[in-house]
């Protein structure tokens, strides 16, 4: 593991100077890897579902894990847009000149290694190696033990890239075992090399990183993410939204788990919704004011407004106004995303005012919180932190910057 630090630490200090063309290259060509090697990769998949099925692995889990084609046609598309982005490194983010002639900027720079710890998304292999490379960052990748084979896979794609680009092969490694030892290594920090930890999984994973971390961490513990139905809700955004925000895909972090509804319409909105929603196979959690138009319904407890549920599940609750529905997902919310369907400017406003989370959204679905959907390409992760990176982070989250300053002789009196 130390030398996997050593050599991501080398690797960093030539890519950190490598060309935009380059990296373009290095990226396009290991889109076109796995383009080619598709069915090699979906033979290594296969391999992994199996032995997690075994396992008797939840359902959510399988569908993070499981490829196919389409799947396979978003990683290449996800790589290409990266390769296409601007190259961040080196860019000038401000500048300035002082009275006493000093000419100063501040310029984007690379932060050096990037740790991902990652469970069963084989994606995030692509999207890691993609992102760093593109940002001018070696990375280490420590995939869980159900995608290791499907990681393993997609890793020997992007090293044809950057082999045929001229770049070092070791700016991008995964950990060649699955021994838990390794990530405790990686929270150490490898004798100084690894400059950030990401943590892409469950809970457990990520609370284990944010407690044990000796370098910075840039995660989310938690996806509790809300929508509320306003007073001034358009039936049809309501319903379309709400169905495609918690339904989608119920295992991703973008996933609605709770559902807040405006009093005043709940005669109009509450049971279109629910109704969408139990089509789909939704069960319903809700409160007093739920169970008594919904038959289908359960009673919500306290627990299920803590509950991020990665599953057909969410839980319904009437609030008496806007300051209400605020006042719950500020109590509740993981600060990771929430949104609001109203037609009321004022309404949308407020809430985005007055909610801290990372990412709010207007009348459209939560499953759109993702790096790809932003136009980044694609994400390492999504982080709820202030400092930094906050929301996806992509390609200019992977950098800091240092300042240059220009001078003719000055000296300080």
């Amino acid at each position: 593991m130390v030398e996997l630090g050593r050599n991501a630490r080398v690797a960093a200090r030539v890519l950190a100077k490598a060309s935009p063309e380059a990296k373009r290259t290095a990226l396009l060509t290991a889109a076109g890897a796995i383009n080619a090697h598709r069915k090699k990769i979906l033979a290594a998949n296969a391999r992994d579902i199996e032995a997690a099925t075994a396992k008797g692995i939840s359902k959510a889990f399988l569908d993070r894990l499981a490829l196919d084609d389409q799947r396979i046609d978003g990683i290449i598309a996800a790589v290409r847009t990266i390769a296409e982005l601007p190259d961040p490194v080196g860019t000038t983010i401000a500048e300035w000149d002082r009275p006493n002639g000093l000419h100063i900027q501040r310029v984007r720079t690379p932060l050096g290694v990037i740790g991902v710890i990652f469970e069963s998304r084989p994606n995030v292999t692509a999207d890691a190696g993609a992102l760093c490379i593109k940002s001018g960052n070696a990375v280490i990748l420590r995939g869980g033990s159900d995608s290791f084979h499907s990681s393993q896979a997609i890793v020997e794609c992007m090293l044809d890239g950057l082999h045929l680009a001229g770049l070092p092969v070791e700016a991008i490694q995964l950990v060649p075992t699955t021994d838990r030892a390794a990530v405790g290594e990686m929270l150490r920090g490898l004798d100084g090399n690894i400059d950030v930890i990401v943590p892409r999984g469950g809970k457990t994973l990520v609370a284990r990183v944010q407690d044990e971390a000796r370098v910075p961490v840039f995660a989310h513990l938690e996806g509790l993410v809300h929508v509320y139905i306003d007073k001034s809700a358009d039936l049809d955004t309501a319903v379309n939204v709400t169905r495609n925000a918690k339904m989608r895909r119920t295992g991703i972090c973008g996933a609605a788990e709770t559902l807040l509804v405006h009093q005043d319409v709940v005669a109009t909105h509450l049971k279109p919704i629910i109704a969408a929603l139990i089509a789909k196979g939704c069960e319903i959690r809700g409160d007093a004011g739920v169970m008594a138009l919904i038959p289908e319904a359960r009673p919500a407890t306290e627990e299920d407004w803590r509950t991020e549920y990665e599953d057909a599940i969410i839980s319904v609750k009437v609030v008496d106004n806007l300051e209400a529905a605020i006042a719950h997902i500020e109590h509740y919310s993981s600060h990771h995303t929430e949104a609001i369907i109203a037609e009321d400017a004022a309404a949308v406003e407020k809430f985005f005012n007055e909610i801290d989370s990372a990412i709010l959204i207007h009348n459209a679905s939560t499953q759109f919180a993702d790096g790809g959907e932003f136009g980044f390409g694609g994400e390492i992760g999504i982080a709820t932190g202030k400092m930094h990176a906050r929301g996806p982070v992509g390609v200019e989250q992977l950098t800091s910057f240092n300042y240059r300053v220009r001078g003719n002789g000055q000296i300080r009196p």
